[in-house]
């Protein structure tokens, strides 16, 4: 869909929710395990529902949950929600097929879209608004994302020695370096086109930012925060719960 002359681009958020959650174990994929009392996934969506700026939130589902209770309780709670049977084998296929639908929808083809992972419940309203802000004031995509702090070391194919045991090759600058978070803010359509042909190319995407640097762009890097950080392991469960009760308290007493 064309862009009027007098649209003034809007901003949406897509959230893939498709994945398994191998790495992290249960019984249903991790972003609707409970996390403080309710599902993972609805801290990202309160953040994003409680962002002016935010249109509308665009939910990449399997379509194996679409039926789920769980899935139906989110909605119920969520009624602006769009939860899309959008799910595909990887998380970028999600990203590309829901942003397909957004598309087809009437969204116009020059708003922007927000991809965050349902499995970062640290975001909060504050770092979206920043992300959206430096984003529409440079009118180039960006990411949030953390200077590196720890030291880095590199190993090799050949330096396994037993076990899980590896030698280290060398040690690596951390200078210059950033840990990419989201959300990541694209326009609609050129991020589409991008995940497609990288998709297409068998590339090695492993966020918005890496497909759009595919096709030459250079998405800036907007500093987000340490609590924004992903649940990828168990042991990041107790980590991420201790971080936001501090937040919750710290809300409360403001």
């Amino acid at each position: 869909m064309s862009k009027s002359p007098f649209h003034e681009p809007q901003c949406h958020a897509l959230l893939p929710t498709a994945g398994s959650g191998s790495r992290f174990g249960g019984s249903i994929p991790k972003q609707f395990q409970l996390l403080g009392g309710k599902p993972m996934l609805a801290y990202s969506l309160e953040a994003f529902n409680q962002t002016p700026e935010i249109c509308t939130t665009w939910v990449g589902v399997s379509p194996s949950l679409m039926d789920s209770p769980l899935l139906a309780e989110l909605s119920a709670q969520y009624l602006g929600v769009q939860f899309q049977a959008s799910g595909g084998p990887t998380r970028q296929e999600t990203v590309c097929n829901t942003l397909r639908l957004m598309l087809e929808s009437g969204i116009p083809e020059t708003d922007w879209v927000l991809v965050h992972d349902a499995a970062r419940p640290g975001i909060t309203p504050r770092l979206i608004e920043k992300l959206v802000a430096a984003v529409k004031a440079a009118s180039e995509g960006g990411l949030l994302a953390i200077p590196v702090a720890d030291t880095l070391k590199r190993t090799s194919p050949n330096s396994a020695v037993a076990g899980n045991l590896v030698r280290v090759e060398t040690t690596v600058s951390r200078a210059q370096l950033w840990q990419a978070q989201t959300p990541q803010m694209f326009g609609l359509k050129v991020l589409y086109e991008a995940l497609e042909q990288g998709i297409l190319a068998g590339a090695d995407i492993t966020d918005e930012a890496s497909a759009m640097e595919l096709q030459g762009y250079k998405p800036l890097l907007i500093e987000g925060a340490i609590q924004n950080l992903k649940v990828t392991h168990p042991a990041d469960w107790d980590l991420m719960q201790s971080l936001l009760l501090s937040q919750y308290k710290s809300d409360g007493s403001s």
